[in-house]
């Protein structure tokens, strides 16, 4: 029986199971934390900055001279998996080029609802903002990124009028901008999402006053993706372009969901030149 889009419910969760396009999803995520570790050892930072009086509302700040530019990234995990001491890697390719970076924390599913995680989300870059030159960066040029459903919670926190004109660029990489295939996939376990939910979460839904005056948008994909995430990716891109949002979509070849993300900073990438052109833009 078909659930969505004519896929029964088996292929309707194979197509939001990115690791069942990798080979050793297990090493994906070690590589995540070993690469972490690295960057927290060999870079100067202040780690656990807090932005909110919750446990989980703190963030990673790796400084790269007074008045650098400042990037910060989103982690993924379906709302429910990893945390920023996982997601500190990209400063290691960010900092020595004099490019600030911070890795958010947040709640998670759960234990916090989704409406609670793009809440931190939005409130953590909206601190980043405010105390910019605070630490060192320069407050006009922020660019932030996120991975998977760290995309939606970027994408979510772009959507914030008090954010409207401060962040220069989003870099999204295979994002879910549209929840309501999710809360119909085994993720919704632990989110407990109904449809109307789903829908108020999605940015792909967002009011066209909410989109327009986005910020040029670079949106990613790793060649070894589902099509879901590509159809996801495609659609987004579509209604921010009907907006009038600047949008550069970019499939990377020999990538997958998971380490894309390593690109994200490297010089001589596809995706690194793309995030590189955000501040010329």
């Amino acid at each position: 029986m078909a659930v969505y889009r004519g896929f029964d419910q088996r292929e309707l969760d194979r197509e939001y199971s990115p690791s069942s396009k990798v080979a050793d999803f297990d090493a994906e995520l070690a590589a995540y934390a070993d690469q972490s570790r690295r960057a927290r050892q060999e870079l100067r930072g202040h780690r656990e900055l807090r932005y909110g009086a919750a446990a989980p509302e703190l963030l990673d700040y790796f400084p790269a001279g007074p008045g650098a530019p400042l990037h910060v990234f989103v982690h993924g995990g379906f709302w429910q998996e990893l945390g920023k001491e996982d997601s500190d890697f990209p400063a290691l390719d960010f900092v020595p080029r004099g490019t600030a970076f911070a890795a958010v924390g947040y709640g998670l599913a759960p234990e916090w609802t989704v409406e609670q995680i793009t809440g931190q989300v939005t409130a953590a870059v909206r601190w980043l903002v405010e105390h910019a030159a605070e630490l060192g960066a320069d407050p006009d040029r922020i660019v932030l990124s996120g991975s998977s459903a760290g995309a939606h919670l970027a994408a979510s926190a772009l959507l914030d009028e008090r954010l409207r004109g401060r962040i220069r660029g989003a870099v999204l990489l295979s994002g879910v901008y549209d929840l309501q295939p999710v809360a119909l996939s085994y993720v919704n376990q632990p989110l407990a999402l109904d449809p109307d939910r789903a829908r108020r979460l999605s940015p792909q839904y967002a009011a066209p006053e909410a989109l327009a005056g986005l910020p040029p948008v670079v949106l990613a994909l790793g060649e070894h993706e589902t099509d879901e995430f590509g159809r996801q990716q495609a659609e987004f891109a579509e209604t921010l372009r009907e907006n009038g949002v600047p949008v550069h979509e970019l499939l990377i070849g020999g990538r997958n969901h998971f380490d894309l993300v390593f690109d994200l900073g490297k010089v001589g990438t596809v995706l690194g030149a793309g995030v590189e052109a955000l501040w010329r833009s």
